[in-house]
Order: structure tokens, then C-alpha cells, then sequence
């Protein structure tokens, strides 16, 4: 992908190094427009942001993941087709921060992210990634959480009730709710995956204010009975915070 215009690598060895020259210029510098700028945190394949380019042209979508290898195919897709509203970046989402200016984003997908059940701030819904998002977000912005996961959804469904984070939509059943139009029906590969396992997928649309402070839930929740691609439960855990 080093050859590929719309691709940016910067994972924490070059980010220590390289000041990252876009940050608060991607749509004067690269897109060439002031279009609204929306992320998906966790990209795998890049079909989410594809697919998101695709329905809304008046928009600019980037596609964040650290592994180049899954990446690799919404990318070479986004750039065979011709997209112009399309961006990669691959680096570790713990310093996403760095890449964007205060503002600058409007928008945040995370898509089937991997719940992270042992540690709290490994979740991508945490307080501790929140706050790194309103470093970059527009005043309330918005957050996509999309998931196979009930822990991920009832943690981060916690997250926001116990910081009165405005919900705009809230489902545990998306294709059974009538609310799954174009937009959310974009299916990725792990997700059709899940689909044929029978899991419901759900779906959590808020948005994120400035200047609240935020606090972490104080709850226990039960795990999955299962882990993303297949993997079995390690844990001999039955909840967790």
C-alpha cells in the first residue's frame, strides 16, 4: 500500500518521529474540499468505508485500522473505482489524536470493535477514548456503535446513560427494527459472518458534547460467551466492569 495516494502509515514507530503534515489541513490538503469528515475507528477490510463513500459523495470518510493486510481491500477497491472521497490511514488508535485537529472530524464509525472485556479503557466506547475523540470532534458529534456484541452494547448503552450523552437511535435488534435502511445495512464480511450465526446485531447512534466531564460506569455486565472470529471465551470469568 506504500505506493497507494489515498494510503497513510504512521504506526507508533513513525509517529514518534514524523509530524503528521495534514492534521487540521485533510480537506484543503487532500480531499480539495471543506466536506464533512467522518471516520471509522477499527476499518478491518474497509468495506464500511467504502460502502459509506459510496451513499454519501458529499461527504470525505477515512478508514482507520492497524493492520495493513485486512485494509489492503478497501483500498485497492476505493482507489481502482476511483473514489475521491476516500482515505486510509494505518495507525494505532491510541494516538488518533495526532492526525486530526481540534473540529476537524464530525463524525465516528466503530464497527464490530473488539469489546474488550477484561480491561475497561481497551474499549473503543470507553470515557478514555472519548476523550481523545473531543480532541478532534465538532461540537456534538456523532458516534456509530455497531456490534455483534451485547457486552459491547450494554457497557457502552451504561457509558452513555451514566454521562446523559444525548442517544439519537438505540436498538438491540437492528434488522428486526425497521430502522435498517441503506445506510446501516452496509454488511461486512465478519458481520454476515454473525448474521449466519444467528447473533442480532445492534446499534447505538449518540452524540458526544464538549466540556462534560465523564465518568466510567460502575457496573458489572456478563460476558460473551463467545470472542469476534471465532475464538472461544479464555476467560473463566462470568462479568465483568
Amino acid at each position: 500500500m506504500a505506493a497507494f495516494p489515498h494510503v497513510f502509515e504512521y504506526p507508533y514507530s513513525v509517529a514518534d518521529n514524523v509530524a503528521f503534515d495534514k492534521k487540521g489541513k485533510w480537506g484543503e490538503s487532500f480531499f480539495g474540499n471543506d466536506r464533512p469528515i467522518v471516520l471509522e475507528l477499527g476499518c478491518g477490510r474497509g468495506e464500511y468505508t467504502v460502502g459509506l463513500g459510496r451513499l454519501f459523495p458529499d461527504k470525505n470518510f477515512i478508514g482507520v485500522d492497524i493492520k495493513g493486510a485486512r485494509m489492503w481491500s478497501g483500498a485497492k477497491e476505493s482507489l481502482e473505482t476511483g473514489m475521491t472521497n476516500v482515505a486510509f490511514l494505518r495507525t494505532n488508535i491510541e494516538i488518533i489524536d495526532r492526525f486530526f485537529a481540534p473540529g476537524e472530524v464530525s463524525e465516528i464509525w466503530l464497527t464490530f470493535s473488539d469489546p474488550q472485556m477484561k480491561k475497561a479503557t481497551k474499549r473503543l466506547t470507553s470515557t478514555y477514548f472519548m476523550e481523545r475523540y473531543r480532541r478532534f470532534l465538532k461540537p456534538d458529534g456523532i458516534i456509530h456503535l455497531k456490534t455483534d456484541s451485547n457486552f459491547m452494547f450494554t457497557y457502552t448503552k451504561c457509558m452513555v446513560e451514566h454521562n446523559a450523552l444525548p442517544v439519537d437511535v438505540m436498538t438491540d435488534d437492528l434488522y428486526h427494527s425497521g430502522m435498517a435502511d441503506d445506510i446501516l445495512s452496509i454488511r461486512t464480511y465478519y458481520e454476515q459472518q454473525w448474521l449466519d450465526r444467528g447473533l442480532n446485531i445492534k446499534y447505538l447512534k449518540f452524540c458526544l458534547p464538549q466540556g462534560v466531564t465523564l465518568e466510567e460506569p460502575d457496573v458489572e455486565i456478563e460476558l460473551d460467551d463467545y470472542r469476534s472470529y471465532n475464538r472461544s471465551k479464555r476467560s473463566g470469568l462470568t462479568v465483568s466492569k
